[in-house]
């Protein structure tokens, strides 16, 4: 093999490392130095590596912390709940619709994130009739109030965040062999058992990137608790950006960012680790066997 030969993976991994440097590692480094700083917005800032300014970030956010997983873990699941079926539903059921479903899933990203979120907003207003049919249902709570709830910012977010579920989900169930799920019941299994031992195996890569296409953003999102909610159901977006904003802490702001980074990528290797670096690759037992 000559040199050039050698150098084609290289040089075709070269744009996406460009890519990687400049606005991801260059971002970072910044974000990074700018953390280490100390000062205010009057005085400027120094570079002095105050490393303090990362418990000082984690100090009194703990609760937005704790409600950011809460709220994301909660709208992965609704959304891993709606999207499966609706997944199942386009590939083994759509038939010639199967695309004009498909665009159904995507419509709504023609519509900018921040409209669709007020458009929610209007859908759960007092005087909207979907709470009063909740109302009718005995779904709302004692006040009749949607809005400035926890139900409002999940709903929002797994709304907002579903066609990252159903689109890696249905990835996987469109490039199913369905022969296989006609040999598992040829072979007497009912078709729960085959959906348990053959459907959801095979789809589980499909699962863990929805999952983490959905718990990610959700997790980092400020929009939808800040206008679907009120002061008692903040995230950490909503501290970081006050941060940023109102208080002009930019070291702080850039410590907790780091923090909250770090922080995710911890619980996704957690993840991939429990469902298994062969499921996130495509490369679970079942498809050895």
């Amino acid at each position: 093999m000559s040199w050039k030969q050698r150098l084609v993976p290289y040089w075709l991994l070269g744009p996406g490392l460009l890519w990687l440097i400049l606005f991801f590692v260059v971002p970072m480094y910044f974000m990074g130095e700018l953390a280490l700083r100390s000062g205010n917005l009057t005085v400027g800032y120094t570079f002095d590596w105050a490393f303090s300014n990362f418990p000082d970030a984690l100090s009194g956010h703990t609760e937005q912390i704790l409600r950011s997983f809460y709220y994301a873990g909660a709208a992965t699941l609704l959304a891993l709940a709606i999207g499966y079926p609706l997944a199942y539903a386009i590939a083994f059921r759509g038939g010639r619709f199967r695309l004009l479903l498909l665009f159904a899933v995507i419509a709504p990203f023609f519509t900018t994130y921040l409209i669709r979120t007020i458009a929610w907003k209007t859908i759960l207003s007092d005087d909207s009739p979907v709470v009063d049919v909740l109302e009718f249902l005995s779904l709302a709570p004692g006040d009749g109030r949607i809005l400035a709830t926890s139900g409002a910012v999940i709903a929002g977010l797994t709304y907002n965040f579903l066609p990252f579920m159903i689109l890696p989900l249905y990835a996987s169930l469109e490039r199913l062999d369905g022969r296989l799920i006609e040999a598992a019941k040829d072979l007497y299994s009912s078709s729960w058992a085959a959906f348990r031992k053959v459907t959801l195996p095979l789809t589980m890569p499909g699962i863990v990137a929805g999952v983490l296409l959905t718990f990610i953003p959700a997790f980092g999102d400020y929009i939808n608790a800040q206008l679907l909610g009120g002061p008692q159901q903040a995230m950490v977006g909503n501290v970081i950006q006050n941060l940023y904003l109102n208080q002009r802490n930019y070291p702080e702001a850039a410590a907790l960012s780091f923090l909250m980074m770090a922080l995710i990528l911890i619980v996704v290797s957690l993840y991939i680790r429990f469902a298994g670096i062969g499921a996130f690759m495509g490369d679970d037992e079942t498809e050895k066997g």
